[in-house]
């Protein structure tokens, strides 16, 4: 009995917390990631800028389709540290300076992994993409993202 009582809490707590997170809105951008030997890439992105959206940022997506993403705006450079908690899908992750430039690269972060992923500097933002695309487009640290958020001189 009481197996079954806490398998449905289980289930309860799962389902509220993928409610919460469809609740949660997102703007849309575009980016261009500039790699060092000048080749330019568009993705369409979603944009994490609220405590909320920044909290939930991919979190119970089931896809990602190739070209698009979430960009991270942190308002302010900081240390910072992602997590897959509640992803359900695999990530490449780049990790940006005030200027855009891309300082950290994370590829293929596993679906559900606790494992806190980023460089020891400070970043501006993150751009999330789908597993595989840093590995396609040979982006690298270096490379650069071009958004309006990198020019306002934070």
């Amino acid at each position: 009995m009481f197996r079954a009582f806490a398998a449905i809490i289980v289930v309860l707590l799962g389902v509220s917390a993928a409610a919460a997170a469809e609740s949660v809105t997102f703007g849309a951008s575009r980016v261009e990631v500039v790699a060092e030997d000048g080749k330019r890439y568009a993705f369409a992105v979603e944009m994490a800028v609220t405590p909320e959206q920044l909290s939930q940022g991919l979190m119970f997506r089931r896809d990602l389709p190739a070209g698009t993403g979430m960009l991270f705006d942190f308002g302010s450079v900081r240390q910072v540290s992602m997590w897959m908690k509640n992803t359900l899908i695999p990530l490449d992750m780049l990790f940006m300076d005030r200027s855009g430039r891309v300082i950290h690269a994370e590829q293929y972060a596993v679906p559900g992994s606790l494992e806190p992923r980023g460089p020891a500097g400070l970043v501006l933002g993150v751009l999330e993409v789908p597993a595989g695309t840093i590995r396609r487009l040979g982006l690298k640290p270096g490379d650069r993202v071009v958004h309006p958020m990198f020019e306002r001189g934070r």
